[in-house]
């Protein structure tokens, strides 16, 4: 979400000029992984994360992975994840859960993301990958399957995986729940990855109601050693709003 006025490609040396020692993004699916591989090593960077293939993004489509009738097509994804994950060095990937679908029921849809994420969690560790679940909220994603802490847990005991992680964005979470410190340091043994964003408008920390220092602070005294993803709209150039990341 970084650099909208770069390339995908030129995204990379932005990032490392900016001091980004990592780099996430939605989709690497539509690149060559050997080319993507080139830029990490050029630049000096780590691929923290991408996601599972999601679907027709054009269309709509959020994920996969709760989608009635697509098992096959998710599958067939977890193949091609190993693939890149293997070319990047990425060690996790988010499972994006999807939208349910008009007129299929709950249920039928829970169901189905268990048992694709129990497939994903079993194929992906054991190719030494990590599974994440990301709960994202309703108003940005009208429909979306899992969107508390609460249902995300729900999904992580009854898949029954030690592969199967959260995916902890304060953005979704503070739209959805709140009480976000205190929900963190509950689940911090499950969660593997951390993005950041304020609210209102996806902007920098700092631009909004979320107290960031409070929030930095805390993932520096509790330890959290995983990465943080800065996946936000930028209110006025990317590097121009990169304060927040260097103190100021």
């Amino acid at each position: 979400m970084l650099y909208p006025e770069h390339g995908f490609f030129d995204r990379f040396g932005a990032a490392a000029a900016d001091g980004f020692r990592g780099v996430e993004y939605v989709s690497p699916y539509e690149y060559e992984p050997t080319a993507i591989a080139e830029l990490l090593v050029r630049h000096g960077l780590s691929q923290a994360l991408f996601n599972m293939p999601a679907g027709d993004w054009a269309a709509g489509e959020r994920g996969l992975a709760c989608l009635p009738g697509r098992q096959d097509e998710f599958a067939a994804g977890v193949d091609t994840v190993i693939a890149y994950a293997r070319a990047l060095d990425c060690r996790q990937v988010n499972c994006l859960a999807g939208i349910i679908p008009t007129g299929a029921g709950r249920a039928e849809c829970e169901a189905v993301l268990v048992r694709n994420l129990a497939l994903a969690a079993e194929r992906l560790g054991a190719a030494g990958i990590r599974v994440l679940l990301e709960p994202i909220n309703q108003r940005d994603m009208p429909g979306y399957a899992v969107s508390t802490t609460d249902q995300a847990e729900a999904i992580l005991a009854q898949v029954g995986s030690d592969n199967l992680w959260l995916q902890y964005d304060f953005y979704h979470l503070q739209i959805m729940q709140g009480d976000l410190l205190t929900n963190f340091e509950r689940l911090q043994g499950r969660i593997a990855h951390v993005q950041v964003a304020d609210v209102p408008g996806r902007h920098e920390p700092g631009t909004g109601e979320i107290n960031y220092i409070r929030v930095f602070e805390a993932l520096e005294r509790l330890g959290y050693d995983g990465w943080v993803g800065a996946e936000y709209r930028p209110a006025a150039g990317t590097s121009a709003g990169l304060g927040w990341m260097r103190g100021r």
